[in-house]
């Protein structure tokens, strides 16, 4: 009996919870539902922290009577770039016809992109909004980490770099750890190209690689049937029987694409003498330099530290809001967009 009774008390526990947990995701997905893909404009002063920072390490390291020092020496020059500043100000703007005048900014984007670039869809609102209010002076700087993807869809994130170009505003690009395949199509808009000494960049290549199972099916007797209206409505197959002119026209598919690559590259580093780079081999920072890929070896930090004392340096990131099975979808392709590229990474590449 006792027995019963403690059963009986774990299925209504096990009940509750479960019952406790469909509430919740209808919850959630209907506040979902209303919010849509909406989304808002995250900015960090990144001066401002970097002053903070800075501060605080100044007071482990200096006494009172010393910080009160200096202290006073920076506020006469904060008083005095401030008179300044005030002064080109109204000189500007008597100039300009009663225009504003503001500190030259540094907008700063972070792209790390997936295989299918789904990123784009924040980028796209980042730059509308710089694009908006950037002035004469400006600079955007990307923090860039991909190792390529989707050929359409790091299209469009080249695409959105473009923008920035057309508008006139310099364009610095800055690679850390990996801007190679879809990620240098992305890198070579840059009016300045910044990678790392171990950085990976290059790989101006294409590749399409895909199982066939039709021996397996044939084996099973199990008949696979496709149809199409037009000869090359499709080329290879995971599952039909491919043919040498089907495999003939799917290469020459891969090569179009190559020369697409190519151009684009060359319209925007001309000087690249594209027979020595365009043959699907990456190179680290320090060789890359030499051949032209990028413009100077350094870090997104390097950039930055040297930014900080002469513009307003903002991070501008826009963070969209997701339904919960939006987000578990996401992390779940996160996780094996990591996976797959761990595993390509240690096929191609060495180990350190």
């Amino acid at each position: 009996m006792e027995f019963l009774l403690d059963y009986g008390l774990f299925l209504a526990k096990v009940f509750t919870f479960v019952l406790a947990a469909i509430v919740f995701l209808v919850i959630a997905k209907s506040v979902g539902g209303k919010q849509g893909q909406k989304g808002e404009l995250e900015v960090i002063n990144l001066t401002e922290k970097h002053r903070d920072l800075v501060q605080v390490l100044d007071s482990h390291l200096y006494d009172d009577e010393m910080l009160k020092i200096r202290d006073k020496a920076d506020k006469k020059e904060e008083k005095k770039k401030a008179k300044e500043n005030k002064e080109q100000a109204k000189k500007t703007t008597e100039e300009e016809g009663g225009s504003s005048h503001r500190k030259p900014h540094l907008f700063v984007l972070g792209f790390n992109g997936s295989m299918d670039a789904r990123e784009v869809s924040s980028l796209r609102e980042e730059i509308t909004a710089i694009l908006s209010v950037a002035k004469p002076g400006d600079e955007v700087m990307v923090s860039l980490e991909s190792p390529g993807g989707m050929v359409h869809a790091y299209g469009l994130a080249s695409s959105q770099l473009v923008r920035i170009k057309q508008a006139g505003i310099p364009l610095i690009v800055a690679v850390d750890k990996v801007a190679a395949s879809g990620g240098y199509m992305m890198a070579c808009v840059a009016d300045t190209i910044i990678a790392a000494p171990f950085a990976i960049v290059g790989s101006i290549g294409v590749i399409a690689q895909l199982p066939n199972f039709n021996k397996v099916l044939k084996k099973n007797n199990i008949e696979f049937e496709q149809l199409t209206a037009g000869e090359f409505k499709r080329t290879l197959t995971m599952f039909g029987e491919n043919t040498d002119k089907a495999r003939e026209k799917f290469i020459t598919e891969l090569e179009e694409t190559h020369s697409l690559f190519k151009q684009f590259i060359l319209q925007h580093r001309p000087n690249l003498v594209m027979e020595d780079v365009a043959t699907g081999e990456h190179w680290y920072g320090e060789q890359a330099f030499p051949l032209g890929l990028i413009d100077k070896i350094g870090t997104s930090d390097d950039y930055l530290m040297s930014a900080v004392n002469e513009k307003e340096v903002l991070s501008i990131r826009y963070v969209q809001r997701k339904k919960l099975a939006e987000k578990l979808a996401g992390a779940a392709a996160q996780a094996c967009d990591r996976l797959l590229m761990k595993w390509i990474s240690r096929g191609q590449g060495p180990i350190v």
